[in-house]
């Protein structure tokens, strides 16, 4: 038995529905992935607020301790959304790093993490200004 003449090489008959289809499934594929990113760089921007607000915050508490310091820490970071992960003083410096969960459309994904360091800012012993007149050379002459 021998196929249907309809079956000839010529026939394109359904060929724009694959076509169709094939489109949807690509642009729904770049669109899963645009929003995964997008959700990313957000979650990625949230972890870094809250790990520079936790270390702000941190540092205006260390002279009342680590305990002190890094409980109101770990309070910003759950305010801002985030999760405490390490905090811990050097010095008058607080080093703090935020952990923050995202979710996306995708399988493929992990935390968003981020670190902090907040402290004083170091004190300049540059060179002491010379001593002198302040106009310059010239302003010691009186004009005549």
């Amino acid at each position: 038995m021998s196929p249907p003449a309809s079956w000839g090489r010529g026939d394109d008959a359904g060929v724009a529905s694959v076509w169709a289809a094939t489109a949807a499934a690509v642009l729904l594929l770049v669109g899963a992935v645009g929003v995964d990113l997008a959700a990313a760089a957000r979650a990625r921007h949230v972890a870094s607020a809250a790990a520079d607000l936790s270390a702000l915050a941190a540092a205006g508490l260390s002279v009342d301790g680590t305990a002190a310091a890094c409980g109101r820490a770990a309070e910003i970071a759950v305010r801002n959304g985030a999760e405490l992960l390490t905090c811990r003083l050097d010095g008058w410096d607080a080093l703090v790093e935020t952990q923050i969960a995202w979710s996306g459309l995708l399988p493929l994904r992990g935390p968003a993490r981020a670190r902090a360091r907040a402290g004083p800012a170091p004190v300049d012993t540059g060179p002491l200004p010379a001593s002198g007149p302040v106009d310059g050379p010239d302003s010691a002459a009186e004009p005549s």
